[in-house]
């Protein structure tokens, strides 16, 4: 079995790897795809750094961290605009009422993507990549051999605060579902990363994970899009009630169906350091 040590200089060489791969193609080509790709190479790799600074916290990941995720945050409001996009083009058949929101969404996108365009051309990585360097020095002459405890103490801490904030969920506040979403994603990002070194760990419990994310995340995709159809003018949307309806019914049928199975957030995880895992538990 990989060690610890092994497991994650190797992610941090093939993250990093395949953000720079990522970032020069979406430099050459500039398609949606393209740049979902680069988002998504950045989110792991800010993933692992986050991860290695809540095992050894250090001056140099913490400021690493930031960087990389204030590069991240400037995907999101193109990536909520573009979620709305597909939305509104399975619907808009039977909505017609969507077009002016449709028009307005095309036009954010529009000038997002030409200032995302701008800000990628004039990234400059070189103190990204300084420390880069350096967290992968410090890792080639690491000589702690028991990196497992740390490891495993990391994820269990992100689960509790998982758990935690579930207890809090008010169905009539979304906002509470949010918070848990936001955990579990840090969560989940760390069983990505450090599940090879978990003898008997289900490989279906990465889809599952990703699965129950999803499942939060169309709630809060239906949040932002009623929010949106705020910003839209009156004028250009007459008659706004048949579209808000059709949404707020969305909205309400994505909270139940999370509603019914967010306890199986058990099954991913230990509840505590000295109980066992799940998968572990004979039936």
């Amino acid at each position: 079995m990989i060690t610890p040590n092994q497991l994650l200089l190797e992610a941090l060489e093939k993250r990093w790897k395949t953000f720079l791969a990522e970032l020069k193609r979406c430099r050459a080509e500039f398609s949606n795809e393209a740049v979902h790709d680069l988002r998504v190479a950045l989110r792991r790799l800010l993933s692992l750094i986050q991860l290695l600074n809540s095992v050894e916290p250090r001056p140099r990941l913490r400021k690493l961290s930031r960087a990389l995720k204030i590069q991240l945050d400037e995907f999101d409001d193109l990536r909520d605009t573009q979620v709305m996009l597909a939305e509104i083009s399975e619907t808009i058949h039977d909505l017609p009422g969507l077009e002016p929101l449709q028009r307005h969404l095309e036009r954010r996108e529009k000038r997002l993507l030409k200032d995302l365009r701008k800000k990628l051309s004039k990234l400059d990585l070189k103190e990204t990549a300084r420390r880069i360097r350096k967290t992968h020095d410090a890792l080639t002459a690491e000589t702690k051999t028991e990196w497992d405890a740390p490891l495993l103490q990391s994820v269990d801490d992100a689960f509790q605060i998982v758990r935690q904030r579930l207890t809090l969920v008010d169905s009539s506040q979304p906002a509470t579902i949010h918070r848990v979403r936001v955990a579990f994603k840090k969560f989940r990002y760390m069983v990505e990363i450090i599940h090879p070194l978990l003898e008997g760990f289900p490989e279906a419990n990465l889809k599952r994970m990703n699965e129950y994310q999803t499942l939060m995340g169309e709630i809060q995709d239906m949040d932002v899009l009623l929010q949106t159809l705020t910003e839209v003018e009156p004028a250009s949307l007459p008659n706004p009630q048949p579209v808000r309806r059709h949404y707020e019914s969305r909205h309400t049928d994505a909270i139940s169906a999370y509603l019914q199975v967010k306890d199986i957030l058990a099954a991913f995880w230990r509840a505590s350091p000295e109980e066992p895992f799940p998968w572990e538990k004979t039936p």
